[in-house]
């Protein structure tokens, strides 16, 4: 009998563990925790991961590294200004959007080889296709053809 309430004890132990290490899991999650590698909101990519993934896959060299982290940080500030800008409407907020990334490849490409150039157009284009444009993860087409419709 009493291995049975031993027994009992440690579950209902065991149990109060699993949930608190669960809430205190989703609490940190609902801080946006403090972590460099957590995602940006919205499933944007962090600065830090963006440069991680380009060294890695782009296999940037010790000269280079320096000027891409500059032209990221310079990219990133632009874009958080503009989310940050209420008196800007959202069609122009796109327009601007669109045109700092263009001067994000414009510049990178400078940097980079003609292979790694390359290499970064098929990447970022990957990342847009799985962060989808206006709509999610299909670019609006679903919207699209209902409208159509």
């Amino acid at each position: 009998m009493k291995q049975y309430k031993q027994r009992g004890l440690l579950a209902a132990l065991l149990v109060t563990a699993m949930a608190c290490a669960t809430l205190v899991q989703a609490q940190d999650k609902k801080e946006g925790g403090d972590s460099k590698d957590a995602p940006a909101k919205k499933g944007r990519p962090t600065m830090e991961q963006r440069m991680e993934r380009m060294t890695k896959d782009l296999e940037l060299t010790d000269d280079q590294k320096p000027k891409v982290k500059t032209v990221l940080e310079e990219s990133q500030k632009k874009m958080q200004e503009l989310r940050n800008d209420s008196t800007t409407s959202q069609s122009d907020r796109r327009e601007k959007f669109t045109e700092l990334r263009k001067d994000e490849d414009k510049k990178l490409k400078d940097i980079l080889t003609a292979d790694q150039y390359t290499k970064y157009e098929k990447m970022r284009d990957e990342m847009r296709k799985k962060g989808g444009g206006p709509g999610g993860p299909d670019g609006g087409k679903k919207k699209k053809k209902q409208q159509d419709a």
